[in-house]
């Protein structure tokens, strides 16, 4: 076993401290009834004020993602595109609309995703979950959920003593609104927080032995400047994209990783050239999120477009400081130089990203669909 002051002894001591240092936060937090289910001293997620956490909207939101009705023709749930054993991701390259219109982006990883300052893959734009969710609800081009045009219909379908009943503990009356499922599912969606990975066993609980040597060695893989893996999946939830009380840095959660570079100026394809739709910025062509690392190992397919399918294809990708022409792109990250690693190194640095996997996430009862589901007309 190798020593404890490894872990320290990786360059990225920034991502040290904010592992360790955040002393001041007391477990249990709460926000009204709801208490968050984190490691000691790790921070709350912050919480809209005119949508605070209570165990009845998350039981409500729960029930109402797993629930096909949902749709404008009830032909998918938010669960069809995000599947609980694959850490709420789709083991395909894109998703599909309610309608069978092809999506052009792979489903992000709904994990931990309380702290994300930016949602979806390139959109600086959106400052909840509640605003992100508007999209699949109510896109029309393309065609996702389909609730726009069908709004009435969809509210009707919920009009039963079932829903009347969970709508009536979560809210205090039973008014059936789009408004108020979205603050529901955004709840449900927010409580699904994933920190019981070996990882966390080894950083935050002191086990020792959760990680073993190669693991180990992964690790400090990965917190080298040698790599530099840790400059876009940093801090303790392995993303940029955080916002937390004890995060004082504004950090870019948008890189170009040279994945593509059609035009040898650093272009992307036209069916998705990332950030720059959104803001218009040059500097924007092909930047997309760097998405959380956790659970990383059972969210295949990878990138924004699935177009790597393995774990040990991406980290030969980065590696390489990008694909075929996208490795001489003017706009790819500067922290996509390339790196060489041994046989042995690649399978050590595999190891410790199969180690941010979290079993009892994807098993907890509570994330899973109800049981017995309610009724809907």
């Amino acid at each position: 076993m190798m020593p404890r002051m490894g872990f320290y002894a990786v360059g990225a001591l920034l991502m040290v401290g904010l592992l360790f240092s955040l002393s001041s936060c007391s477990q249990p937090q709460t926000t009204h009834d709801y208490k968050w289910s984190l490691p000691p001293n790790l921070p709350p997620p912050e919480v809209p004020s005119d949508n605070p956490m209570t165990y009845a909207k998350v039981a409500l939101g729960r029930a109402l993602f797993y629930e096909p009705a949902l749709s404008g023709n009830r032909a998918m749930s938010c669960s069809t595109c995000h599947m609980i054993e694959h850490a709420f991701s789709e083991p395909r390259i894109t998703s599909s609309g309610s309608t069978g219109g092809a999506l052009k982006r792979n489903a992000l990883a709904l994990v931990n995703i309380a702290y994300n300052s930016d949602f979806t893959w390139a959109h600086n734009g959106l400052a909840s979950i509640e605003q992100q969710m508007l999209i699949p609800l109510f896109s029309e081009s393309p065609v996702e959920m389909g609730v726009s045009g069908n709004q009435k219909a969809v509210l009707v379908r919920f009009n039963t003593a079932d829903y009347q009943r969970l709508f009536n503990k979560a809210y205090g009356d039973n008014e059936i609104t789009l408004d108020r499922m979205v603050k529901a599912i955004a709840s449900f969606v927010r409580s699904l927080t994933s920190f019981d990975s070996p990882f966390d066993d080894y950083a935050y609980r002191q086990q020792d032995n959760a990680l073993n040597n190669a693991e180990l060695r992964g690790l400090e893989l990965f917190f080298s400047e040698r790599t530099e893996c840790f400059h876009c999946h940093g801090g303790f939830n392995f993303t940029q994209s955080s916002k937390h009380p004890f995060q004082p840095l504004d950090l870019r959660p948008f890189h170009n990783t040279g994945l593509y570079n059609t035009d040898g100026k650093g272009s992307y394809p036209n069916a998705d050239k990332g950030l720059i739709e959104v803001t218009l910025n040059e500097q924007d062509m092909g930047r997309f999120k760097a998405p959380t690392l956790r659970n990383v190992a059972l969210s295949a397919p990878y990138m924004h477009d699935g177009s790597i399918a393995t774990l040990p294809e991406v980290i030969d990708f980065y590696a390489q400081g990008g694909r075929t022409d996208g490795i001489i792109s003017p706009l790819k990250s500067q922290f996509m130089p390339g790196f060489a690693l041994t046989n042995d190194e690649a399978d050590d640095l595999l190891a410790f990203l199969n180690s941010l996997s979290d079993q009892s996430f994807i098993n907890k009862p509570e994330n899973h669909a109800p049981i017995n589901p309610p009724a809907v007309k």
